[in-house]
């Protein structure tokens, strides 16, 4: 994902790449620091595109969400209570855009979407695995590609969607099944 397509141009920077403090980044960009705040968006950039592709399939859906993601997160970030939450604070903004997307477009179709959505069924013909986790539900799909995808623990998912520990096991377990099901009559 080209990154320079999605954060905006007054925010783009590469003075931040070598701090190695996350903190003390998010420090400065809740002061204020574009270059810093930039820098964790570029930092934290693979996995949220995970998660908004878990919730989204449209490629201009998904660069929608980022935008509004990263304008949201920049305006609010001076409200940010504990700086190590940062990833999961701006995660969450990610999904609340990802569920006004879905809600927006459940009144309209866009042909460019269903043009989208075709050029994505050929290029990923061959991948039986993306097509069966697709064909899940929304809360099964995006438990699936949160702890598959984007390497994020019961604990952290459970956080992130604000359920118990349980639902996220429970919800895993019948993703894999309904996968494995789908897999098999494949």
């Amino acid at each position: 994902m080209n990154t320079s397509s999605i954060i905006p141009i007054g925010l783009r920077s590469k003075r931040y790449k070598g701090i190695e403090n996350k903190d003390s980044k998010v420090t400065l960009a809740i002061n204020g620091d574009k270059e810093a705040f930039n820098s964790l968006i570029e930092e934290n950039m693979k996995s949220l595109y995970i998660v908004a592709r878990g919730i989204l399939n449209s490629e201009y859906d998904i660069e929608d969400a980022f935008q509004n993601t990263i304008v949201k997160a920049y305006e609010k970030i001076p409200y940010l209570k504990n700086q190590e939450y940062f990833k999961t604070w701006i995660t969450r903004i990610l999904i609340n855009e990802c569920n006004n997307i879905i809600r927006r477009n459940k009144k309209f179709i866009y042909m460019e979407d269903l043009q989208t959505d075709m050029n994505y069924e050929d290029k990923y013909k061959d991948l039986d695995l993306i097509k069966a986790i697709d064909s899940l539900s929304d809360d099964l799909r995006l438990t699936t590609w949160l702890f598959y995808f984007n390497d994020m623990s019961i604990d952290e998912i459970s956080g992130l969607l604000k359920i118990a520990k349980g639902t996220v096991k429970s919800r895993l377990s019948r993703s894999r099944e309904k996968i494995y099901n789908i897999m098999s009559e494949g």
